[in-house]
């Protein structure tokens, strides 16, 4: 049996491609820190799509977290064939201001547990000759993000190292999707501490369960670059013409009216 491993599953977008997978019929293997959410979302999962659910609780914002997950799934004989990076967070405010334990542990998760993983589940795709791999970038990954420095340079990373993997796979039948949603009504923003920013409140941004559908339909159709929502597209295309300085301080701009003396 062939499962699904995706991270990052317990809220958000990664809530909403759990139900996706599941209403495709793909068993699962769901990973987050809350065993609670978890257990909930197997049973839940499990009773109304009759799929196969393995949990595994792990804090993937710990260093060696990647080599203990994928121990956990080799001594529980689950085969991968897809594997979804969705596992991430942000935050907001002058870098030097920031807590420097944090960011370190954003690096970690955005970074270097996805690099792992995808680099420890990747030969045995290969071996077979079939796999996908979706990695959760972001429009962010277009462009560099004052006041939030830091998440917009990992998710820079993902959509880069996406890409590149992306070509490198050509004719193994394993393909690569960098998934890159915009703004997105989620549990995002609380942990970024930009909730309360009056631009999200007036904007219409997508729910997780339309990025979510997106997010599976570009994945199963092998898109490397999947970009949700058309004003994002057209935003993100046009950040290539725009001289950096002019986009980068449109970015801080915008960031600052997210500060809470806004």
């Amino acid at each position: 049996m062939d499962y699904t491993l995706l991270t990052g599953a317990s809220s958000g977008i990664g809530f909403e491609l759990a139900y996706e997978f599941a209403m495709n019929k793909h068993p699962l293997i769901l990973v987050a820190r809350s065993t609670g959410k978890l257990t909930e979302l197997k049973t839940e999962l499990e009773n109304k799509y009759k799929i196969k659910v393995e949990v595994i609780s792990l804090d993937l914002s710990r260093p060696n977290s990647a080599d203990q997950l994928y121990k956990i799934v080799k001594e529980k004989n689950l085969k991968v064939d897809i594997l979804v990076n969705n596992a991430g967070f942000g935050d907001h405010g002058l870098f030097a201001d920031t807590d420097l334990s944090r960011n370190e542990d954003m690096i970690v998760l955005n970074i270097l547990t996805l690099t792992k993983l995808t680099h420890l589940f990747l030969p045995d795709m290969l071996k077979s000759g079939r796999g996908r791999i979706l990695n959760v970038a972001s429009t962010a990954a277009f462009q560099p993000g004052p006041l939030m420095s830091v998440y917009y340079a990992t998710k820079a990373y993902v959509l880069s190292f996406s890409e590149g993997l992306y070509e490198e796979l050509q004719g193994t039948g394993v393909t690569v999707t960098a998934l890159c949603p915009g703004p997105t009504t989620s549990g995002f923003q609380a942990v970024a501490n930009i909730q309360d920013i009056k631009l999200l409140k007036i904007l219409h941004i997508p729910t997780s369960k339309q990025v979510a559908q997106y997010g599976y339909k570009t994945l199963m159709s092998g898109k490397a670059v999947a970009v949700h929502g058309l004003m994002n597209y057209i935003l993100t295309v046009g950040n290539s013409f725009m001289p950096r300085a002019i986009v980068r301080n449109a970015v801080m701009r915008l960031q600052q009216k997210r500060l809470p003396h806004s």
